[in-house]
């Protein structure tokens, strides 16, 4: 396949004011993307949605203008969560959704990605076919086919009663307490209220964003804001998400953290309690090997997808299976939603834990997560690590010792000259001696 110059995994993303996240490209972008999308619809819709980075004003009116400058129409929805956009995309029956973000990325950086208009991430074929879009001349549309734009009022309110609607009707959060924290991002003022109407106490924390403080020391990728937030409130779950609200992090009333890969063994087994059919989960390649074990004991076959959501996602749809996830908290239930959402995610979780009637650690007793360890080791330049034997036979005799009680994952990074040693065992020292091991066999290579 020909390779992507601007869309990496998850759209366009960089640090704003240096290329490709200016405005002048921003405008290109989606004057192209509004030319691929008038090939096959002659007066496109595109709906725009942001988090709350201060760059989403200028980034958002160099997107308006260029799908205008297209022909296409846009509806602004201001800020709200990625699945939201990815909602009410497939709601309005819109050619195309948009969201600028970067996700758990620090203020400084911005990104662009697509949603179709069923609400689901597009293939490459089609980023390929902007990409070959923005190498041509612009085709600027006359007075009279210039696209419109309307800024839809209600769109938070719209997504809001979607989540609700996820969440069984019998149940209620009645007399729970929870602290939510919403990364100073996109679900600020949409978390608390979804809680709230589902009759929890909701008590707030990175719900105050100035356009520079997202992610800061707060959310899904800083969880001791929520740890010591739900200690101090004596609460009884703490919801974190990302900046852009597509991943989960939950904590319950010891101050005990749950990771991604123990809220999918917890949905999975919620389903499984209710009668359901799983026929199997997708994880990735850090998936935890306590997981997997524990989900085959159930009888639940378990596959593993290069790491990132969009390859969960892909290998989800191929094999028309549900469930899936990463342990960062990207979660993803299709017969709930199209693409993985932090706020969905944690009212299945909450449910299982309604219905049951019993704490998160006693649902998650069939699984203890095996102790990981990762070392970071760099390549000098040019250094081919796949020809070094030296690794090759430690990867072998650690395989061999570790056999069915844990795993060794080994992978280059994919932005920076690094390979990555994860070494997984029951016993944490083990882990840890395994892989300074294979990491000295790297350097010695």
């Amino acid at each position: 396949m020909t390779s992507r110059k601007y869309f990496g995994t998850d759209g366009i993303r960089g640090t704003v004011g240096q290329p490709p996240i200016t405005p002048d490209f921003v405008l290109r972008l989606a004057h192209a993307v509004g030319r691929v999308l008038k090939r096959t619809e002659q007066r496109p819709t595109v709906l725009i949605g942001k988090d709350t980075r201060i760059s989403g004003y200028m980034l958002e009116s160099a997107l308006e203008s260029g799908f205008n400058s297209a022909g296409a129409d846009v509806v602004l929805l201001g800020p709200l969560p990625t699945p939201g956009v990815a909602y009410l995309t497939r709601a309005q029956r819109a050619s195309l959704g948009v969201v600028i973000s970067a996700s758990h990325n620090p203020f400084p950086d911005n990104g662009i990605k697509f949603f179709s208009g069923q609400g689901t991430k597009l293939p490459d074929e089609w980023e390929l076919a902007v990409e070959a879009a923005l190498e041509e001349p612009p085709s600027w549309a006359g007075s009279a086919g210039l696209g419109k734009a309307r800024r839809l009022d209600d769109a938070a309110g719209r997504y809001i009663e979607f989540c609700k609607s996820t969440f069984a009707s019998p149940l209620t959060l009645k007399g729970l307490t929870i602290v939510v924290d919403g990364a100073h991002g996109a679900a600020y003022h949409i978390a608390p209220k979804v809680f709230h109407e589902l009759g929890a106490e909701v008590v707030c924390i990175g719900c105050s964003p100035d356009g520079l403080n997202i992610n800061d020391e707060v959310g899904a990728t800083h969880p001791q804001a929520l740890i010591a937030a739900v200690k101090a409130n004596k609460a009884d779950f703490g919801v974190a998400l990302d900046g852009d609200a597509d991943r989960l992090q939950l904590v319950d009333a010891a101050g005990r953290l749950y990771n991604g890969d123990e809220l999918l063994y917890l949905m999975t087994c919620d389903r499984l309690a209710r009668g359901e059919q799983v026929p199997g989960v997708v994880g990735t390649l850090m998936t935890n090997m306590a997981v997997e074990l524990a989900l085959r004991e159930r009888g639940v076959d378990f596959v593993r997808a290069k790491v990132g959501d969009r390859y969960v996602l892909e290998e989800l749809e191929q094999r028309g299976w549900l469930l899936g996830g990463e342990g960062s908290g990207h979660l993803l239930a299709l017969d709930k939603h199209t693409t993985g959402d932090g706020l969905i995610s944690a009212l299945q979780v909450l449910m299982a834990v309604v219905r049951s009637r019993r704490s998160l650690s006693q649902l998650l007793e069939g699984v203890q997560l095996f102790p990981q360890t990762l070392i970071n080791v760099r390549l000098e330049a040019g250094q081919d690590w796949k020809k070094n034997r030296s690794l090759a036979a430690e990867t072998e005799r650690a395989q061999r010792e570790l056999d069915g009680h844990g795993r060794v994952l080994i992978r280059a990074s994919g932005t920076e000259p690094l390979l990555r040693v994860m070494v997984e065992a029951r016993d944490e020292a083990v882990a840890r001696t395994t892989a300074e091991r294979l990491a000295e066999a790297v350097k010695a290579g």
